[in-house]
């Protein structure tokens, strides 16, 4: 087995360098204002983990510990802290490149109290972009938790911090984001390249995680016109002396002209990369048809909602789920199979071939090679894949004074739940839905009326149970309505009739699963003959 996962290994590494071009590192301003000896403007990589401050700016004083200075280990064990006293600046820590992940040195960093984290590099070299480890090696538990931003600066400026601070001067930092992503006016364009791919480890489930949270907040500003939102699937290309091979076969469609790695890196089990990506094209192709049809908003839906109904794990990530949710949104499922075409044929497919040359870098945004990527204004977002962390670099490339109300406030609302429901099963006639808004979004959940629970998958079907059988079409008993009040001959759970009043609902109120009535009484009503 460890051969077969070799050979997988190295064929994906073959693909994926057949794709490999310009990447860009992306950088902020770094201003030493103190000693003068060091004193003026340097740039530094953002690292692709934290929270960097987009827009914004962040003042503090460079500490270089005299032990544990590559970061590697908790400074608990050595009784340091660089928490900041009232009055007096924040800390930047300063660490040595080597010896661990650039994350672990991040998060040790967070743990004792600094406000950011500079990573002097130990080789001359020109700037690298510090990234997450490797899925095999990745610690989901931390990785979500750093928040401070990161910076790698040269072998050259770290040197010389260290020798002003071993002189004992104080070295004070202005760390600068105002400019790392433009913002030439009162829209901002965006992509997220993603995956559908559920079955890769920690960056798969930051994926889904990052759609499902941040759904609400990019859906109002793309309703409003605030944005311009663009889906993008990284695929690769098979080299031609490999096209009749297993590994091309089964990775790829259209005879290797499209391919991805396999979701389990072994041939003999579960789903193959070609699965992976016809889903990506599928994706692709209902964002296309959404959007012309103005409303390409709805691919968040479809992305969370196929996430939830047809994972890999369920054995359902295939094109009868994918239908379903497909209809269960009201998009135009025709147009979607003719957009996806035979992944047979010896052709090129239309949206996978733009996919391939948008991967392609041009002007200052380089090539797409990190999964997920987002590209902001056409920069490439480094830092945290996380709804507050995404919304302020979002925001920070509007133009000043032009950016929408979201932008400055954190209570982001929306119901939507006032449209077919969400997507989500619902019972006109007895006006219940399992639609739940929420504030990252909605949810499809059968809901609980009168204390008696729903049970169904949420989306195609919810049945009640126990007595709730009065609730839907009043149980097929004697119903008359007078004065505004509804009297019902209804059996109800506790074999009494009950006599009660529909409260008026308000559309905003649906989301509460609201079919509200009131027990005013009980009379003894006989029951409907047969």
């Amino acid at each position: 087995m460890r051969g077969k996962v070799g050979l997988l290994v190295c064929f994906s590494v073959l693909l994926w360098g057949s794709c490999l071009g310009r990447f860009v590192v992306e950088k902020n301003s770094l201003k030493v204002t103190s000693p003068e000896s060091i004193k003026g403007a340097y740039e530094c990589a953002i690292g692709n983990f934290g929270v960097p401050q987009y827009g914004g700016t962040l003042v503090g004083t460079v500490f270089y510990p005299k032990s544990n200075q590559e970061g590697c280990k908790s400074f608990d064990d050595f009784d340091i802290s660089f928490k900041s006293k009232p009055g007096i600046f924040p800390t930047f820590l300063l660490v040595d490149r080597g010896d661990c992940f650039f994350t672990l040195k991040a998060w040790n960093a967070q743990r004792a109290g600094a406000a950011a984290i500079l990573v002097a590099d130990n080789r001359d070299e020109p700037l690298i972009t510090m990234d997450t480890p490797e899925e095999e090696n990745a610690d989901a538990d931390y990785l979500d938790k750093i928040t401070i931003p990161s910076a790698l600066v040269s072998k050259s400026l770290g040197d010389s911090i260290k020798k002003a601070l071993s002189g004992g001067d104080m070295v004070n930092v202005n760390l600068d984001w105002r400019e790392a992503l433009p913002h030439p006016d009162d829209r901002v364009e965006y992509e997220f390249w993603t995956n559908t791919n559920d079955e890769c480890g920690p960056k798969c489930d930051s994926q889904i995680e990052f759609v499902k949270h941040f759904k609400g907040a990019a859906q109002i500003l793309e309703q409003k016109g605030y944005t311009q939102f663009t889906p993008h699937y990284i695929t690769w290309y098979c080299p031609e002396v490999f096209i009749l091979s297993k590994q091309c076969k089964s990775q790829c469609i259209n005879h290797g002209r499209y391919c991805a790695p396999d979701p389990e890196q072994d041939f003999n089990i579960g789903y193959d990369g070609k699965d992976v990506v016809v889903q990506n094209l599928r994706q692709a192709c209902f964002f296309k048809v959404a959007n012309e049809s103005g409303k390409p908003w709805l691919w968040w839906d479809y992305v969370t909602d196929f996430s939830i109904r047809c994972p890999m794990k369920d054995k359902k990530y295939n094109k009868d789920c994918a239908d379903k949710v497909i209809g269960s949104l009201g998009v135009d499922l025709k147009k979607i199979d003719q957009c996806i075409g035979d992944t047979d044929a010896d052709v090129d497919n239309p949206v996978l071939k733009a996919e391939q040359d948008a991967q392609i870098g041009k002007g200052s945004r380089g090539d797409v090679t990190i999964l997920p990527t987002l590209v902001i204004n056409n920069r490439q977002y480094r830092g945290r894949l996380d709804k507050g962390a995404v919304l302020k670099a979002i925001c920070s490339g509007f133009q000043e004074t032009t950016e929408p109300p979201i932008c400055l406030t954190e209570d982001i609302e929306t119901n939507e739940c006032l449209e077919n429901s969400g997507g989500c099963w619902q019972d006109e006639v007895a006006n219940i839905t399992a639609c739940r808004d929420t504030f990252r979004g909605r949810v499809c959940e059968c809901p609980i009326v009168n204390g008696v629970k729903f049970s169904g998958d949420g989306y195609t079907h919810c049945e009640a149970s126990g007595g709730l059988h009065c609730e839907i079409e009043n149980g097929g008993c004697w119903k008359k309505t007078q004065e505004g009040r509804t009297y019902s001959a209804c059996i109800g759970p506790k074999g009494f009739p009950a006599l009660k009043r529909r409260n008026g609902t308000s559309p905003r109120n649906q989301h509460h699963h609201h079919q509200t009535e009131e027990v005013i009484s009980k009379l003894p009503f006989p029951q409907k003959p047969t």
